[in-house]
């Protein structure tokens, strides 16, 4: 292969799919995962699986080998289905962290392509773009005013110029190191310009490689829902030692049975133990982040799930974002004429409209990326400009990035056959107006000209040319004597789903902010396309003009602002803030990081997003689509609703289970309950949190909801309220069945029999009414939820053996019940129902 070849072909698809398999992945030697080995461990730790140990023990002591045997059986399959659990949430963090990773723009098979940056090989052709994190060390091949910074690997914060090595001087040995001009090394950022350099090293042999794992650990962060659950769980832990204490010593001063006492004592710490607290916040956290990347958006960090509920401003860009980034030229105005590009032929088109075309596109990088500079290309593809440019030979020899004081970029570029060089700009039309330095009405003309492209909602460029002598390139484009040629228009329609999502943000009670640099009247023309109000729209001159009072003011009626820099974005974000709304931002550039940082909720652009905006950000669309924000929003207020469902189940269903546990002692009745009742109960419980509640469909109303107040509390007063009526209505069903068992004369295992049966419907029925805080549960059994349907026939088949088959029977003290003797849990249970649906309707109306 070439050289010139390879710098335009890059590696085949064989060749990369090679090397990744003889170097391995570009990612630095992992730290340890928690493989099925440490989950064990960890498992094998917690004080639930401890107390079951400790119980089968005390059996083995007391003789009961029957009992024994089958609680640590108990104990394997229990740690089975915890193991199985956490090994998926495992699964799905670990894909969330590979989706995350860095990604790279290489050439192969001469196309650009974005690739995983983990899946970069060596003699890939990396294209290195301003923002992105070098995902590799490499060798420069072309440079264009770059700047990067190496302050990760060499700790100066002042950013490097790199420049194209000598190709007569190759590299040697000594000249690896960081401070070496032509080269570039993984993890460090593009600062400004951009580049294409070979690679040259990956993995472990980067020079990040060789420093250590030191950048390996990850930041874990406790989010507010992270610090209430462990408060929780150490409040209930900190009770269940307490209780447990009272009943050993109570056990065992009026029965004079210690080892027996221990075990009741035992056997209350189980059921008072929330083990699921924490197991069920990681679980939910864990695979909401996986829903939410199935609607094409990447949960970074998830604390930020929480947060999602809680929006109260969305503050977005246009580009992209609210239209279909698929632009096209529209309008070519040049010398006093418009030219509809969709109604010419190719050959009909005039000459200053072609001279305007051609120089748009010399304006624009050659290998363009941004869609607007694909646009031109296209436009000047199809009336045979592209051609004409490569046949004379042309290449860009220097050229002037697009700054927020001068908005616009300008090329310069050496042809073959003309021997002054040509220079390009273009970019904002007032911009573009100052390089011309064109008088006061000429000016103001082409600014009524483009104020009526814009209210065609259209994007509106002015383009200029110059010539220059010389190798001496002044300090700015400022000095180039430029010639005005025209105005492109270019089209960019509002997605077809994008009004509906933003009248579904106006129902959810969040207002829609779009912001954008574009002209004032193409934004007000898309903002009215979106449904947005769009009677006012405000400047960045005019944001300037502002001080930070005013600006509180005004931002909360204004949805509109135009012609806005990245960095004036931060003061919105600011403003907003102080009004104690909780924003929710967009923002792609290296520019808009501090915003994105700034935003309780940022979001970045996974298609033409900068690497720096999706570090500073929380969430990324994975495409640069409204709607996707809007899915991610409802699907943050069901995770965090089906996790309150899930919370106040549990703590309904422990209350029965700690009663019917202390109840009988207080009375002086056999016991009601042993450990390995607990641990069948446990086996409903776990799922019926993990998977029944997690797999709740979103609530219909969940969009008509006003955004949850973020200091309010998952366990409020309110919902412990609730729970607690639940538990307490479910154990005086329970209680009621075994104390008048007992009093009409029924033997100790037959009246445990049937409160345990009237304790598992009952469980069974609170899974149901819980499901939904606002249908009956007759209705919530017609919503679909397959999870639901496995666990009640699976406890039902169990519970059937159990009362049937003499061997259970014997292993849970439990007597053969007579037929007619059911009537009695089951009109308990009953009444369960009836409790529970009356407080959920005493509930939904106070609520309201």
């Amino acid at each position: 292969m070439t050289h010139d070849h390879y710098m335009t072909q890059g590696l085949t698809t064989d060749e990369a799919a090679e090397r990744l398999q003889k170097d391995g992945y570009n990612e630095l030697p992992a730290r340890g995962k928690r493989t099925a080995a440490h989950i064990l461990l960890e498992v094998a730790r917690e004080p639930m699986f401890a107390l079951l140990i400790a119980a089968g023990t005390i059996y083995l002591l007391l003789g009961s080998t029957n009992d024994a045997l089958m609680l640590l059986g108990f104990v394997f399959v229990s740690m089975g289905i915890t193991i199985y659990q956490e090994h998926k949430t495992e699964r799905v963090l670990e894909t969330l962290r590979d989706l995350s990773s860095p990604r790279a723009l290489v050439i192969r098979q001469g196309e650009q392509m974005r690739i995983p940056g983990r899946e970069v090989v060596k003699g890939d052709l990396l294209v290195l773009e301003e923002g992105d994190r070098i995902a590799a060390d490499g060798v420069l091949m072309e440079a264009h005013d770059l700047l990067i910074d190496e302050s990760l690997l060499t700790g100066e914060s002042v950013a490097v110029s790199k420049q194209v090595m000598n190709p007569a001087s190759q590299p040697s040995g000594e000249e690896r190191g960081t401070d070496s001009p032509y080269r570039i090394f993984s993890g460090s950022m593009i600062v400004q310009g951009g580049g294409l350099a070979q690679v040259t090293a990956v993995g472990g042999a980067t020079e990040i490689g060789k420093i250590g794992r030191a950048l390996q650990s990850l930041e874990t962060e406790r989010s507010p829902l992270q610090v209430e659950i462990a408060l929780l769980v150490k409040r209930f832990a900190y009770l269940g030692v307490a209780v447990s204490l009272m009943v050993f010593l109570l056990y065992g001063w009026t029965r004079h049975d210690w080892l027996n006492g221990l075990l009741a004592g035992i056997t209350l710490a189980m059921s008072v133990l929330p083990e699921e607290f924490t197991v069920i916040l990681t679980v939910f956290m864990a695979l909401g982040a996986w829903r939410i990347s199935k609607k094409q958006v990447l949960t970074r960090h998830t604390p930020v799930i929480e947060a999602l509920g809680s929006a109260t401003v969305l503050c977005v860009d246009k580009t992209g974002t609210l239209t279909q980034n698929r632009m096209s030229v529209k309008t070519l105005a040049a010398q006093g004429a418009r030219f509809e590009v969709d109604h010419v032929k190719p050959e009909s088109l005039a000459d200053p409209a072609r001279l305007l075309l051609k120089y748009a596109t010399l304006a624009s990088e050659t290998n363009p990326f941004d869609p607007m500079e694909k646009a031109i290309h296209a436009a000047a593809a199809r009336f045979g400009q592209t051609a004409t440019l490569h046949g004379h030979g042309g290449a860009i020899v220097h050229e002037y990035p697009l700054t927020s004081e001068l908005m616009a970029m300008t090329h310069v570029w050496r042809f073959a056959t003309i021997p002054e060089y040509v220079v390009a700009t273009k970019g904002a039309p007032e911009s573009v107006i100052r390089l011309c330095r064109l008088g006061e009405d000429d000016a103001k003309a082409i600014l009524q000209e483009t104020q009526q492209l814009a209210t065609q909602g259209m994007r509106v460029l002015g383009v200029a040319m110059a010539r220059h002598d010389g190798d001496d390139w002044p300090t700015s484009p400022m000095e180039f004597s430029f010639e005005w040629l025209g105005l492109v228009g270019l089209a960019d329609p509002v997605r077809a789903e994008v009004p509906q999502a933003v009248a579904e943000c106006h129902d959810a009670g969040i207002r829609v902010v779009m912001i954008t640099g574009d002209y004032a009247a193409t934004a007000q023309a898309i903002a009215k396309e979106a449904g947005l109000p769009h009677a006012r729209v405000v400047t960045g001159p005019e944001l300037d003009e502002m001080d930070d009072r005013q600006l509180e003011t005004l931002v909360a009626d204004v949805h509109v602002f135009a012609r806005v820099r990245p960095e004036q974005k931060l003061r919105l974000v600011k403003a907003f803030k102080s009004r104690r709304d909780i924003v929710a931002m967009t923002g792609d550039g290296v520019n808009d990081a501090p915003a994105l940082k700034a935003a309780h909720i940022g979001i970045s652009m996974g298609q033409r997003g900068t690497d720096v905006a999706r570090e500073a950000s929380s969430l990324v669309l994975l495409e640069d689509n409204f709607a996707s924000i809007v899915h991610a929003i409802r699907l943050g207020r069901r995770i965090y609703e089906n996790l309150r469902k899930a919370m106040t189940y549990i703590v309904a269903v422990h209350l029965p289970i700690a009663g019917m546990t202390l109840l009988p002692l207080l009375f002086g009745t056999p016991l009601a309950l042993a450990p390995v009742h607990i641990v069948f109960l446990e086996m409903i419980i776990n799922p019926a949190c993990a998977v029944v509640f997690e797999n709740e469909a979103t609530d219909s109303q969940v969009m008509k909801r006003p955004p949850r107040s973020p200091h309010e509390r998952l366990f409020g007063m309110r919902v412990v309220f609730l729970a607690v009526l639940q538990g307490l209505g479910l154990l005086t069903a329970v209680a009621a069945v075994f104390f008048s068992g007992m009093r009409h004369g029924l033997g100790d295992s037959e009246v445990r029999a049937l409160a345990f049966t009237c304790l598992v419907v009952g469980n069974l029925i609170l899974i149901v009414v819980n499901r939904s805080a606002a249908r009956s549960m007759f209705a919530t059994l017609r919503i679909p939820n397959a999870a639901q349907w496995w666990i009640i026939a699976g406890t039902g088949v169990t519970l059937t053996a159990v009362l049937l088959i003499p061997a259970l029977q014997r292993i849970f003290h439990f007597a053969p019940v007579h037929l007619n003797d059911f009537a009695v849990p089951a009109l308990a249970s009953a009444m369960t129902l009836v409790w529970f649906e009356a407080l959920k309707q005493v509930f939904n109306h106070r609520g309201q």
